[in-house]
C-alpha cells in the first residue's frame, strides 16, 4: 500500500475508533460498562459493532467492491476473521475469493466462446 494510500487508511481508522468510543461511552454510561459490554458482545446491547461498522462504511463510501478492496489492502496482513475463508489470513482470503470469482467467469465466458465457435463450424461445414 502507498502512502497516500496508508494515510488514508489511517485517518479513516482513526475517526472510527474515536467516533466508535464516543459512541459506547455514551450509550454504555460511560467507559467502564462500555468495555465490559464490548469485551463480553460486541454485537450486544449499547455496542452493536456489525451494525456501527457497516453504517460506517457506507458514510465513508466503502461500501462496495472498491472499498472492501482498499480495506482488505491495509489489512492484508491481519489474521482472518472472517467465517467465509476460515484459517487464512485476510490476504489469503482475499485471493482466493479473487481466485474463484475469477475462475467462474473465466468458465462461463470459455463456454460461450466454445458455444459460438460450434456454431461457426455447422455454418461453414
Amino acid at each position: 500500500m502507498d502512502i497516500h494510500a496508508r494515510q488514508q487508511f489511517d485517518f479513516f481508522f482513526n475517526a472510527a475508533i474515536e467516533r466508535f468510543v464516543d459512541r459506547i461511552e455514551q450509550r454504555c454510561g460511560g467507559p467502564v460498562p462500555a468495555l465490559e459490554k464490548l469485551r463480553t458482545n460486541p454485537n450486544g446491547e449499547g455496542v452493536w459493532l456489525e451494525e456501527f461498522t457497516a453504517a460506517l462504511f457506507r458514510d465513508f463510501l466503502l461500501d462496495n467492491d472498491a472499498g472492501s478492496a482498499f480495506i482488505l489492502q491495509a489489512l492484508a496482513r491481519r489474521p482472518n476473521t472472517a467465517t467465509l475463508v476460515p484459517d487464512m489470513t485476510v490476504e489469503q482470503a482475499m485471493s482466493a475469493i479473487a481466485r474463484s470469482a475469477f475462475a467462474a467467469v473465466l468458465r462461463i465466458k470459455t463456454d460461450e466462446q466454445l458455444e459460438q465457435r460450434l456454431a461457426f463450424q455447422v455454418v461453414d461445414e
